[in-house]
């Protein structure tokens, strides 16, 4: 790998640790302290923080198409302003108003500034050879929460929530908006390839499938983030053994990445992607079987590999399938239910959870299933098959 190369992907991943660490994974700490002080509940916080996922959502597509007009450096930088103006209006609430302002702003810089976004600029930067970067950063930005988490949590006991969120705001301002802007390469676009960018791009059965199985995944991703502990105890497993499992995920993704930059990188990006939907099935099938006091933690780890692997599938797959041309926009269209959708997950979970008991792990094997099968319907067309590379 070129010096140049390993660069952008070390400054890209850095700032998207920071991007995830400080709008994404902060609710999960913070919750119950900005609660307290605003005189809210965290049930309108957490609603609050849905909404700002839907709006992410929709402002995905949008994003895309500027970062496919060669505006990448300028779009990763607005979202780190947006992300310190909402750290900073969330360091100031006094209200719920001011919270759900907030989380207004923070979902506009995460509809602009998160992995999608990331994506697109790589693939604006390296074509169709942008397969091994948009790993890089992954690896980087798969330690989002085991930096971002206890880093947020020491800032809360030892200067306030307040002023944690000020740091992290500090962070977008004067570290990741001088990087994206003036570190990353900034490609030059034939005539052509504006004229591109401004074409429709149709919704057809690749496109409709993709977007299928990336929501049918990111349900249950967005579902089982909310709720494993619980999950794992209604499975049979204790408190303890529950969150021992949990703590497996992360290193899990994070090895599962690190195969898919080794021995994976050799197969098309469509093969890995099923492979990593079937992980959560076969876990749920151990799982079942030996119990949730013996098998949670292997459930864990199987669930994690496949969830690190199609983190990255999400932008190889569409690259190695379509190309780079409209590659932002794509992933914009093809991600907007899989983010609208998991917005909503935690809800769904825990109402069918409370019905249902473990029962839930046959819907969220099911979804995977499916996935899957959208996952092998697809077929890279003979043109684009020199996308995987």
């Amino acid at each position: 790998m070129d010096r140049r190369r390993l660069s952008t992907i070390t400054v890209l991943g850095s700032t998207q640790t920071l991007a995830w660490a400080s709008s994404y994974y902060l609710p999960a700490i913070l919750a119950d302290d900005i609660a307290r002080d605003t005189g809210t509940s965290t049930t309108w916080l957490y609603a609050s923080f849905s909404v700002s996922l839907i709006i992410s959502a929709l402002l995905g597509p949008r994003a895309g198409r500027l970062i496919d007009r060669g505006s990448g450096n300028a779009v990763l930088a607005v979202s780190n302003l947006l992300f310190a103006g909402g750290l900073v209006m969330l360091s100031l609430a006094q209200s719920l108003l001011v919270l759900q302002l907030a989380w207004l702003v923070l979902g506009i810089g995460m509809g602009i500034g998160l992995y999608d976004a990331a994506f697109a600029v790589l693939g604006r930067i390296y074509g169709t050879s942008a397969r091994g970067a948009i790993t890089g950063i992954t690896l980087f930005a798969g330690f989002a929460s085991t930096i971002g988490w206890p880093l947020t949590a020491w800032g809360a006991s030892t200067i306030g929530w307040r002023d944690t969120c000020l740091a992290w705001a500090a962070l977008h301002f004067f570290v990741a908006l001088p990087l994206n802007y003036w570190c990353l390469p900034r490609p030059t676009m034939a005539v052509s390839e504006k004229h591109a960018t401004d074409k429709p791009v149709p919704l057809d059965r690749p496109m409709i499938l993709l977007g299928f199985a990336f929501a049918a995944a990111w349900v249950v991703t967005a579902g089982m983030a909310a709720h494993f502990p619980r999950i794992m105890e209604a499975a049979g497993a204790s408190t303890m053994q529950a969150i021992a499992a949990g703590a497996l995920i992360g290193p899990a993704q994070v090895a599962a990445r690190l195969l898919e930059a080794g021995p994976l990188s050799r197969l098309h990006p469509l093969i890995t992607a099923r492979l990593a939907s079937l992980t959560h099935p076969i876990g749920v099938a151990v799982l079942l079987i030996a119990g949730g006091s013996v098998a949670s933690s292997a459930f864990a780890v199987l669930h994690g590999s496949g969830n690190g692997i199609l983190t990255i599938a999400r932008g190889t797959v569409p690259l190695a399938i379509f190309g780079p041309e409209n590659y932002g926009y794509r992933l914009g269209l093809i991600g907007l239910p899989s983010r609208f959708l998991s917005a909503l997950a935690p809800f769904a979970f825990a109402v069918l959870l409370d019905n249902i008991g473990a029962s839930i792990l046959f819907v969220t094997a099911g979804l995977s299933l499916a996935a899957c099968a959208a996952f092998c319907v697809l077929q890279a067309p003979k043109d684009a098959r020199a996308h995987a590379d």
